[in-house]
């Protein structure tokens, strides 16, 4: 990742800002998507799965999945879930 922005690619995102993304994701501690993936499980491979969300963002190759709607006892209603990796894309865009 040091290359921070890329002049191949038809949207300008920078590897920094997916970086970040990550990072607020991260400090959210929040519990798994609802694919099951946990923070540790993504952690794995950093790298390689920071480079996957940058290349499909930046190239346009990106489209989230439909969310979950789940009824979690919230004060203002109930919450949709989604994947965590998507959580991340929506720090960046």
């Amino acid at each position: 990742m040091s290359q921070l922005k890329s002049r191949i690619k038809p949207f300008d995102i920078s590897k920094r800002e997916v970086v970040e993304a990550w990072e607020e994701v991260r400090s959210n501690k929040g519990a798994p998507g609802v694919d099951g993936q946990s923070t540790a499980d993504f952690e794995k491979d950093l790298q390689g799965n920071l480079y996957k969300v940058w290349n499909r963002m930046s190239s346009g190759s990106y489209f989230p999945p439909p969310v979950r709607a789940v009824e979690i006892p919230k004060p203002h209603g109930s919450r949709a879930i989604a994947k965590f990796v998507d959580r991340a894309l929506v720090q960046v865009s």
